[in-house]
Parts: C-alpha cells; sequence; structure tokens
C-alpha cells in the first residue's frame, strides 16, 4: 500500500501564507476531491490530507475509500518559540479539538500524542519555520520523537542527512542527549527511528514525489500498523528551489484560474495552453489546433510586440518562447506525461527566457532614456522593469528558503553523521563568488582579476570569478561567462561596456555549486545582480572600491551634477556590502567622510607579479621597435583619458623639453583622449605606442628610465608596482592611492596633483641626478620584492575567512 502521508488540500494554512499572499494567492486551491483523483492516477492507494491546524478537508472525502483523518499539527518550543510541525495520523474531530488545546507547547503535546498511542511524526526535520531552529532543537527531537519524515518538498540533502543521522543513533547517543539537555526519551529504544515520505505538496504539481509504502498492506489500519512496527518504507526524492518555485506559479495560477475560467481560452492562446499543461494538474483544455493558434498568433503578434505595457511585453515573450523551442512547444501539443520528472526544468526554461527577454527590453529603453537624459521616461522604464520582480519572486523566494537552512543542515551533518553524505564528500570550505563588471577589458581592475583566477586554481583555493561576455566561452578554469541579457556601451567610454545578467541562470549557478561567499568588484549590472543574490541566498558579501567611479563621471560629462548622483549611488552600494575592501588609505578616509562606517572598510593587501616584471627585461626595446635614440625615457602606462589627468602631462613634458632635448616621452595605451593628445604633442619626442601586453609590456616597463603617473583619480594604481618592479622609480601626485605605493624620496617622488609645474619639478629633480635616479630604482624593486602577487592574496584570502569564520553577523547570513 502507497501513501503520500504530507499532502495539503484548500484548507490549508500553510506556513508560507506570506510567500502566496505576495503572489495574490491567499490559499491552494485544489479541491479535495480532486486530490483523491490524482493520488489515484499517481499510484497511491490510500490517501489523507495533513492540512495546517485543521481537518476541514479531510472530513470532505472521508467518505471515499481508503481514506483517514489526518492533520499537520504547529507546535513550539516554549524556551524561545521555535515554531516545529508535526504530523498527526489516523484521528477524529474529538482528537483535533483536543490537540489544538495543547499544541502550543511541543512537551505539552507530545506527551498527549504519547499519551493517547496517536500515530505522528515529525514533518521535515531540518526546515525552520520562523529562522529559529538549531542545532539543540534537532537534538531534542531525536529524544522527543520515534518517526520522522523525509519530506518531497525539502532538499534532498536535508533528507539524506537526516536519514543518516537516525540510522546510525546508538543507545549511547540517546544517553549523552539526554544529559545533555535534561530530557528523557518517552520510548523503549529510543535510538530506533522510523523514516516515513510525504510530498508536503500544496499545489497538486507534486502530489506524490515522496510518499510511505508498506508492502503487503491492503488496508488503511495495516498501513498504519505497518509503520508502528517500522515495516514502512520512504520512497520517491526530495526536491529542489526548481520545484518549489514550479508549485508557486501553479498555485498562483490555479488562483486565477478559479476565479476568470482560464482553461476555457487554453484552446485560443499558445501562452494560456503551455500554462494549463504545466501548472493545472487536470488540464480539461481543448484539443491542439495548430494552425488556428498560429494564425491568431501571427495577427496578434504585431500588437504585443510593439505594446510597451508589462503585460503585452511578457504575453508575447511568453508565446514567442514556447514556439521557439522545440521541446516546450511539444508540452503545448500535449506530447508530454504529466508525471514527467523534467517538468521543472521545462517551466525554468520558459521564465528565464522570458525574463530575459523583458529585462532586454526595458533596460534597452533605459539606457535609451539615459543617453537622452529623458529624466520622467526613465522613472517610467525603472518601475516598468521593476515589475520583473512579480515574475521571478517565486524563484527568489524558492531559492531563499532552501538556502538558509543549509548551514544547520551541515552543522548536523559534523555533528551526528560525520560519515554521511556531503556536498564534497568533505566539510564545506569557503567558496568564494567573485562578480566583476570587467574582465575581459584592458585595465587594473581586470588585469587584477585574471592573476586572481590564476593563482586560484594554482594554489587551490575557491574563486570563481563571475561575469558575462557574448564573445567568449562559457567556462575556462576559475572563471564562469554567462552570455548577458543586452550588451550597452557608454558613449564616453567606449571601452567599457555595461552587461545586463541573465540574473535567474546566475541565481541558479550560485545554489548548485554551493557557494559561501559573494564578492563584488565593480557597482554595474553585474555588481547589482551579486549584491541581490546574496540577499536571496542569505550569504555574506563584501566590495571592492577599485575606481573613483564619481570623479571619473564629473570628468567625463563635466557635470557636478551628475558627480553628486553617482557618488549617491556609489555610496548606497557600497553601504550594503558587510565589508568594503579599499586599496589605500586616502580612498578608505574618503568614503569615511562621505558617510560610510569606518567599521566597515578594511585596506587589503595588494602585490604585483615580480616574475614578469622585473629589471632583467631591459633589452634597447625602445630602439628595436620605435628607433629611439639614446637619451632619457619617461614611461607612462595606463588609460589615454583627461580623468587621468594626461593633459597636466602634456603640459609638463611641453616645458621640460625646452630644456632637454633628449627627453623623450612614451605613452602605452589608449582612450578616448589619445587622438587629441597626439595631436597636442606633434612634433615633440612622443612615442604613442598604444596597447602593449605580454613580453612587449614587461620590456617596455624595464627599458625605460623614469616611470611618470600624473593622476588624480585612481585609487591604487597597478602601474606603480609593476613599474617598480621593473626597477623604476616613479614620480606620483599626492592625490589618491598610488603615493601609498611608493617610499618618498627613496623609490620615487610626490608631486602636487593637477600641477604640472610640481610634476615638471619632480621629473626635473629625478633627470638631472642620474645615479640617484638609478638608486632609487633599485630601491624600489627590492620593495616590491616583499610585495609578491601571491602572497598578497594569501593576506586577502585570510581576509575573507576571518571575516566569514568569526563576525557573528556575516555568519548568520551565511546560514
Amino acid at each position: 500500500m502507497k501513501i503520500d502521508l504530507h499532502l495539503h488540500s484548500k484548507h490549508s494554512k500553510r506556513p508560507s501564507q506570506w510567500i502566496l499572499q505576495k503572489l495574490g494567492c491567499p490559499e491552494s486551491f485544489t479541491e479535495p476531491d480532486d486530490l483523491w483523483r490524482i493520488t489515484r492516477r499517481m499510484g497511491m492507494t490510500g490517501l489523507t490530507l495533513t492540512d495546517h491546524n485543521t481537518i476541514a478537508g479531510c472530513l470532505e472525502i472521508a467518505h471515499l475509500p481508503n481514506t483517514f483523518v489526518s492533520e499537520e499539527v504547529t507546535t513550539y518550543f516554549p524556551e524561545d518559540g521555535c515554531k516545529v510541525h508535526v504530523l498527526v495520523w489516523d484521528i477524529n474531530e474529538q482528537i483535533h479539538g483536543d490537540i489544538q488545546k495543547v499544541r502550543e507547547n511541543i512537551f505539552d503535546l507530545v506527551a498527549y500524542l504519547n499519551q493517547k498511542n496517536i500515530l505522528h511524526a515529525l514533518a521535515h526535520p531540518l526546515f525552520s519555520v520562523n529562522d529559529r531552529l538549531t542545532l539543540d532543537h534537532f537534538e531534542k527531537f531525536l529524544l522527543l520523537f520515534r518517526t520522522f519524515e523525509l519530506n518531497g518538498a525539502r532538499d534532498d540533502m536535508q533528507n539524506a542527512v537526516i536519514r543518516s543521522v537516525v540510522e546510525n543513533l546508538t543507545e549511547a547517543d540517546i544517553r549523552a542527549l539526554s544529559d545533555k539537555h535534561n530530557l528523557e526519551s518517552p520510548f523503549i529504544a529510543p535510538w530506533r527511528k522510523t523514516l516515513v515520505g510525504g510530498s508536503d505538496d500544496h499545489s497538486a504539481v507534486n502530489i506524490a514525489r515522496s510518499f510511505t509504502e508498506v508492502e503487503g498492506a491492503e488496508t488503511v489500519a495495516g498501513f498504519l500498523d505497518g509503520i508502528r512496527s517500522r515495516k514502512c518504507m520512504p520512497r520517491g526524492r526530495g526536491s529542489s528551489p526548481m520545484t518549489l518555485a514550479h508549485n508557486l506559479y501553479a498555485i498562483a495560477y490555479q488562483y486565477f484560474n478559479s476565479r476568470f475560467g482560464l482553461e476555457r481560452y487554453a484552446s485560443h492562446d499558445v501562452l494560456l495552453r503551455f500554462l494549463d499543461r504545466l501548472l493545472r494538474p487536470e488540464h480539461q483544455s481543448g484539443g491542439w489546433v495548430p494552425l488556428r493558434l498560429k494564425r491568431l498568433w501571427s495577427r496578434r503578434a504585431h500588437r504585443l510586440a510593439t505594446s510597451d505595457r508589462l503585460q503585452d511585453v511578457i504575453q508575447h515573450e511568453g508565446a514567442k518562447a514556447v514556439l521557439n523551442d522545440p521541446k516546450l512547444a511539444e508540452i503545448v501539443r500535449g506530447h508530454v506525461h504529466q508525471d514527467d520528472a523534467d517538468q521543472d526544468e521545462w517551466w525554468f526554461r520558459f521564465v528565464n527566457s522570458v525574463c530575459n527577454s523583458v529585462l532586454s527590453r526595458f533596460s534597452h529603453n533605459l539606457f535609451d532614456h539615459l543617453s537622452g537624459a529623458n529624466v520622467f521616461s526613465i522613472f517610467g522604464s525603472i518601475g516598468a522593469a521593476g515589475s520583473l520582480y512579480s515574475l521571478m519572486a517565486p524563484y527568489f523566494v524558492s531559492y531563499g528558503l532552501f538556502s538558509r537552512d543549509r548551514r544547520l543542515v551541515e552543522e548536523v551533518r559534523q555533528r551526528h553523521a560525520p560519515g554521511g553524505p556531503s556536498r564534497d564528500d568533505e566539510p564545506v570550505n569557503m567558496r568564494v563568488a567573485h562578480f566583476t563588471d570587467t574582465y575581459y577589458e584592458i585595465n587594473g581592475v581586470a588585469t587584477t582579476l585574471r592573476q586572481q583566477a590564476e593563482l586560484a586554481a594554482k594554489i587551490g583555493k575557491e574563486l570563481t570569478i563571475i561575469t558575462c561576455d557574448r564573445e567568449r566561452p562559457m567556462q575556462v578554469g576559475r572563471v564562469r561567462n554567462f552570455e548577458p541579457v543586452e550588451v550597452f556601451e557608454l558613449p564616453e567610454y567606449p571601452e567599457q561596456k555595461l552587461f545586463v545578467p541573465p540574473f535567474l541562470e546566475m541565481l541558479r549557478y550560485l545554489y548548485d555549486n554551493g557557494y559561501t561567499y559573494i564578492h563584488s568588484a565593480t557597482p554595474g549590472p553585474v555588481g547589482l545582480a551579486a549584491l541581490a543574490m546574496a540577499r536571496i541566498l542569505h550569504l555574506p558579501i563584501s566590495g571592492t572600491y577599485h575606481t573613483a567611479i564619481p570623479q571619473y563621471a564629473k570628468y567625463l560629462t563635466g557635470d557636478d551634477a551628475i558627480e553628486q548622483l553617482v557618488w549617491k549611488f556609489t555610496l548606497w552600494y557600497y553601504d550594503q556590502m558587510d565589508m568594503i575592501y579599499v586599496p589605500s588609505r586616502d580612498t578608505g578616509d574618503e568614503l569615511i567622510e562621505k558617510g560610510i562606517s569606518p567599521e566597515k572598510i578594511k585596506q587589503y593587501p595588494r602585490g604585483v607579479d615580480t616574475v614578469r616584471f622585473h629589471p632583467k627585461f631591459a633589452n634597447g626595446f625602445y630602439r628595436r621597435r620605435f628607433g629611439l635614440s639614446k637619451g632619457t625615457t619617461l614611461l607612462y602606462v595606463g588609460r589615454v583619458s583627461k580623468e587621468k589627468d594626461m593633459p597636466v602631462l602634456v603640459d609638463a613634458f611641453k616645458k621640460l623639453h625646452r630644456e632637454f632635448k633628449d627627453l623623450h616621452l612614451v605613452v602605452v595605451g589608449d582612450g578616448p583622449y589619445y587622438d587629441e593628445m597626439k595631436r597636442e604633442v606633434k612634433g615633440l619626442p612622443v612615442t604613442m605606442a598604444g596597447y602593449l601586453e605580454g613580453q612587449d609590456l614587461s620590456e617596455a616597463y624595464a627599458s625605460a628610465d623614469l616611470f611618470v603617473f600624473p593622476s588624480t583619480t585612481d585609487t591604487f594604481g597597478n602601474v606603480i608596482l609593476e613599474s617598480q618592479a621593473s626597477g623604476l622609480p616613479v614620480v606620483v601626485t599626492d592625490i589618491g592611492g598610488p603615493r601609498e605605493n611608493i617610499i618618498p624620496g627613496k623609490t620615487g617622488l610626490v608631486a602636487r596633483g593637477g600641477d604640472s609645474d610640481s610634476l615638471a619639478d619632480a621629473i626635473r629633480a629625478m633627470i638631472t641626478a642620474p645615479e640617484k635616479m638609478k638608486a632609487m630604482g633599485q630601491a624600489a624593486r627590492e620593495y616590491m620584492d616583499s610585495r609578491s602577487f601571491e602572497n598578497a592574496f594569501l593576506e586577502h584570502w585570510q581576509l575573507y575567512t576571518r571575516e566569514h569564520e568569526d563576525d557573528p553577523n556575516v555568519m548568520a547570513k551565511a546560514g
């Protein structure tokens, strides 16, 4: 005999009521009689309903064969209010009334059930109903209950850990727990437990996903006796966030169907036909008429495609997703059975496709309005795109619920089932997902991230770079690249693109791969996705403030108001972080002055590849490559743009050229100021070398005499470390982070920021004392020997680890 022992009817008052209210669905809308018919189709030979604290649904079907009355009782630990669900089977109205009187206290409830010899089980033992469940509560469960449920709506890992714990309990274990909690178990041989299965299904989409079987039982009494005598077997499988989300969508659809009779239109509408097939367990829509539907679709497609209403856009994109995906189209044609195990995957494909299409459309509108500075239209686009939250909310809720209890599950596994299952057959380690909007571009942030990914793979640290790009492979080493929903270029900054990420795909990837920590390198669309996912998955998140974004915005637009607007966004974004890593004291002080809490800010170590950048690569590179004659070579490496104060360098060099005819300036890099600068220095000994990489860049550094960096907007400046590692002294400014990466007077000099006279004076002081300049170059190399990239990475990883392990607030989120 097979029975789903944890099944709900429309009378259920679920603990997830708030979820359904967000979806506009106050109840589950499957009729009890329908459930009886569906369970028979699913192979169940008996039926009971375990609605929350009510037996009304059961009483409606009590006249049907092989049914019995049950309920799911909500009870509490009196000391802290931890909520618990207990399945109680084969009761009557009198017992139900008695249970309601004692259920506020779990100890009173269990005593009553044992006194009356009422068969009962602990439902979903590792699911924290109201976020208060702890290891101590679970240990008390082991003393209070004989029967434990493996739940079809919970994570398979939860069920596996529960099975491992209860099947390996010993008399000594129970005795130790009894002493620890000063609590006696009411059973004989309490270490011998029984396992049952139940689906915990609220939508009738996943009935009998998990169930209980008693071989040889032909009646309800025989079945229940099989549970009492431990002759039952839990069958089926657990769930995933995708399964729960599918359920929530089904509940919503069934609600609207009951209100508006949507199935009447399913034979006339591709989208409704698809929804009816996957979201209603007993669809009754008419036959499939492909030619008619295609004609109807072609007449409506143009109107829907050109409409800006969110409802029309979703309808258009939904129907298009179904028609363009052969597998989804098969579902519409009725070629897929209702109990097919891949339904969750198909539904995810559908929702993901629709969300990506809608997001692409509205992000286009948003960026078009931003480019045209159409402020009022911007707010309209943001509001419409924000409506996508409702469309994706079931996945947000589902992944959040499943993530919340992972830490407790691992704690129980390590304490009570050390030889039991684990996601990696070992304790959970730090697994960092590092999100970035820039990875394949040529800039300091991207360069550092590429080095970190390579080094993490080399030394065995669990670091994955999460980014977007359309022209790169999906996975290479420690880099997981997602195809973006949309790509936008910034007119003022064409080298930097904005990628709109496929949110649901990223969310699923993070959960499936068990990441324990999120780091955001940038506050663009990918960084915003990282922040949202950290909140959904209850993971700690930190961010790095690499770039003086508001100052860049000012330089690029010349608009003070834009700078202030960007500051507001930047401060809001970084204030959401648990920790903010800054590359320099100057950068940290600036954020503190702007209102960020000092406790959140931590300076992190930065290093340089001391093998790749080395004085040994000095080999007459400029003479061979560019035909330069002997003389003193000044070098600049970086973005050629006004926000890097390149006009200040041009002005300073013009002044120096009047005094030193053998002085040559080499500019390595590109950017929006490149062509203008080329015109400015026409006729002067200036070489615009463009981008250099690999060995060419190493030789370019080592073959120069002095490195000059006029920027006042850099928070760090990787090139400062690279040049010193190559044996070059450095001239920097007194504004920003680069000055903190030299030893003034020993490895370089500091000039006033934005002052071409001061910059020229510093360069002059260097080139007129060649022996001193050479000694500074040697000191610079020695200074960098202590700042290898590997050492800096390991120090930074230790910061992650300490934050992850020691901060109770962060650890609470990690749970």
